[in-house]
């Protein structure tokens, strides 16, 4: 048996990193370290550094001003005192989220930073601490917030020019993706080399998978993960899409989390399954002590509705999110009615025992950045338990259009957003303007675009 070799590092913290990575490198000597931090978007970004670089404790830095960029990649000019100065801050490695990068050559471990001021203070506008500060109010009042999030992405054929409609790729058989397939396992094992690849990707990170589904549109697939800390499922959820982006890469595929990439099949959500656990008892709040919901529950509930079309620019960022949410449905809501075990409300109870009662918001884009879309969620229920909002009655019918739908594009969710007073105050009055700002520098972008149709139907008809 061959020797291990000896870690090409200062110090013995290679020697502490999980058993998952210690397994997947087999005795390699770790040659890579990639310090990285969720954006605005939910991409990762960061430095590379050879193995003998890195200290845990020794201080990183990146520019600022990467939180200042649209999805395009352009910069937007905001009102913030010397924007442009491109000031550094710091970021602080979080040792308990270590873990590999299997897809790497060499021996890598990546690892989620918390990002400071030069002062020590936590930088109010990573999405990170965006999530923390709202667990903060919870942890105050004694509460620990449950979630579970489902993931839905689309495999692709690669879609090298954009010009292209996005088409779905040739499975096994030699043959694209049928939709209308739910829960068939023939149409899972359909794309079960990249289905395999993931599986191999998530072990050697330490990652968790629930279950594996084929969801209703053509090469599209559904994750879901296990329930836990919302900040260690927002890190999951950061980890997995970049590896679902990798395992389909590597089989010759693409991955996307676009919310509605194909015209006429169904969008993807990240379905998120929320429950309040007390801190003492360690029993959901859910439910009473005979197994009844609790009027905590019905607040959790009136919160979301009363709140959640506040944070919708969280929840559905891009005009692209707006697509999946019509009237016409296609399993993704535009409404905030709810009921039990009714998949056309956007908040939907599922069928369950006491004391797994809990609310799934269905509202949710896979395109979201998940730390924020949790957050945002979490706030919204939080506000109506600390307000004791009562909900409107729960639906007994299929629901479509209602007199107080969700909003219909980017332009009407920001409007609300930059006026939901209650909200910016717990999320954060610096994130939520600078949010703000990108997100109406992408509409703008969007708005100069002229679209196929366009040019289809107008250029010689209008």
């Amino acid at each position: 048996m061959a020797q291990a070799k000896k870690p090409k590092v200062r110090g013995n913290w290679a020697e502490t990193l999980p058993e998952a990575f210690l397994d997947h490198i087999e005795g390699r000597r770790l040659e890579e370290v990639e310090t990285i931090i969720p954006d605005l978007v939910g991409m990762s970004r960061g430095k590379a550094m050879p193995a003998y670089k890195f200290q845990p404790d020794e201080t990183f830095y990146l520019p600022i001003s990467l939180f200042y960029q649209t999805v395009s990649g352009e910069y937007v000019d905001m009102d913030i005192e010397n924007q442009w100065l491109e000031k550094d801050v710091v970021l602080v490695p979080d040792m308990s989220t270590a873990t590999a990068v299997p897809w790497a050559d060499d021996a890598t471990v990546q690892i989620i930073c918390d990002m400071q001021t030069r002062d020590g203070a936590p930088l109010a506008i990573a999405p990170r601490n965006v999530l923390r500060k709202v667990l903060a109010l919870y942890a105050e009042k004694g509460w620990k917030p449950i979630v579970a999030p489902e993931l839905e992405f689309y495999l692709t054929k690669p879609n090298t020019d954009p010009k292209d409609p996005i088409e779905p790729p040739l499975g096994r058989t030699g043959r694209k993706g049928a939709s209308r397939q739910v829960y068939s396992m023939a149409a899972v094992d359909e794309y079960g080399s990249v289905i395999d690849t993931i599986y191999d990707y998530a072990e050697a990170q330490g990652l968790q998978i629930d279950t594996v589904i084929q969801e209703g549109g053509a090469g599209q697939i559904e994750i879901n993960l296990l329930h836990s800390d919302p900040l260690k499922l927002a890190d999951q959820v950061f980890y997995f899409k970049r590896t679902i982006r990798e395992a389909a890469l590597a089989n010759g595929v693409f991955a996307t989390f676009m919310a509605k990439p194909i015209r006429d099949e169904p969008g993807s959500a990240m379905h998120l399954h929320q429950s309040i656990v007390d801190v003492e008892t360690g029993k959901n709040i859910f439910s009473d002590a005979d197994g009844n919901p609790t009027d905590t529950f019905h607040h959790f509930i009136g919160g979301s509705q009363k709140y959640t079309m506040q944070t919708v620019p969280l929840l559905a960022p891009y005009v692209n999110s707006y697509r999946r949410l019509t009237p016409e449905g296609q399993s993704a809501p535009s409404n905030l009615e709810w009921a039990r075990d009714n998949r056309t409300t956007g908040l939907r109870i599922p069928h369950s025992t006491a004391e797994s009662l809990r609310v799934e918001n269905r509202v949710i884009g896979m395109d979201c950045n998940p730390y924020l879309a949790i957050a945002a969620s979490l706030a919204c229920g939080y506000l109506g338990m600390i307000n004791k909002i009562q909900p409107r009655p729960a639906v007994t019918v299929e629901v479509w259009e209602t007199a107080d739908g969700l909003p219909g594009s980017l332009r009407e969710a920001l409007d609300l957003f930059d006026n939901a007073t209650e909200i910016r105050a717990i999320l954060g009055e610096e994130f939520c303007q600078l949010y703000s700002d990108i997100k109406w520098a992408e509409n703008e972008e969007y708005q100069r675009e002229i679209s196929p149709w366009e040019r289809q139907h107008l250029l010689l008809n209008a």
